[in-house]
């Protein structure tokens, strides 16, 4: 390791869609001072408003394509024909233990991740209490047909199988204490992974 302590230091949070990540994220960026959230390459065109390198780095499918070609992606998935979301191999190398990365990616890119950088990663497995609570969540949404929400909790049921395969559980029963035990986690993990480079460092 560099006496700079910058190799790699990541957070993953993954979750059924549903289970209220991307607010515990919100609230993880706000606590930990130095966390970025890493910002995604896709092929989907830009939006009104968002910018090349801020909301996502935007390419074309035959450039995305050439850089998975490359192996300049940690993780990427095509989610529909031609739609490819990714994570880049640059945004995680460029974090460090007084910088880290938060990554918000579904269940087989964080098993990517965990794998490619192993110690490096605190993945975060974000569950609901049940799949009765989560289609409850769901339909209160009201953006879900019933055909649209069987197929949902169809992907819920075959993504909760993946839970064992990360570092920890949190249970969203409640956002507070679900946020609270992130963050909690997350302080620790950063606290272990300074004191690795301190040891490195004598």
């Amino acid at each position: 390791m560099s006496s700079s302590g910058a190799e790699p230091v990541v957070v993953v949070l993954t979750a059924p869609s549903g289970s209220g990540k991307t607010s515990i994220a919100r609230r993880l960026l706000e606590a930990v001072p130095g966390m970025r959230f890493s910002v995604s390459a896709t092929t989907r065109n830009p939006r009104a408003g968002e910018r090349d390198g801020e909301a996502y780095h935007f390419l074309s499918v035959d450039a995305f394509r050439s850089r998975a070609d490359r192996g300049d992606f940690v993780e990427f998935e095509e989610v529909y024909p031609g739609l490819f979301y990714g994570t880049l191999r640059s945004e995680v190398e460029r974090s460090s233990v007084d910088g880290p990365l938060l990554l918000d990616v579904d269940v087989k890119g964080a098993v990517r991740v965990k794998e490619a950088y192993g110690e490096r990663v605190l993945a975060i497995f974000v569950r609901p209490p049940s799949i009765a609570v989560l289609e409850s969540r769901l339909r209160e949404r009201r953006t879900e047909s019933d055909e649209s929400l069987r197929t949902r909790l169809d992907r819920v049921r075959l993504e909760l199988a993946y839970e064992t395969r990360f570092d920890v559980t949190v249970v969203n029963d409640d956002l507070d204490r679900a946020a609270d035990e992130t963050i909690s986690l997350v302080r620790s993990f950063l606290q272990r992974m300074g004191t690795a480079v301190r040891h490195d460092d004598e």
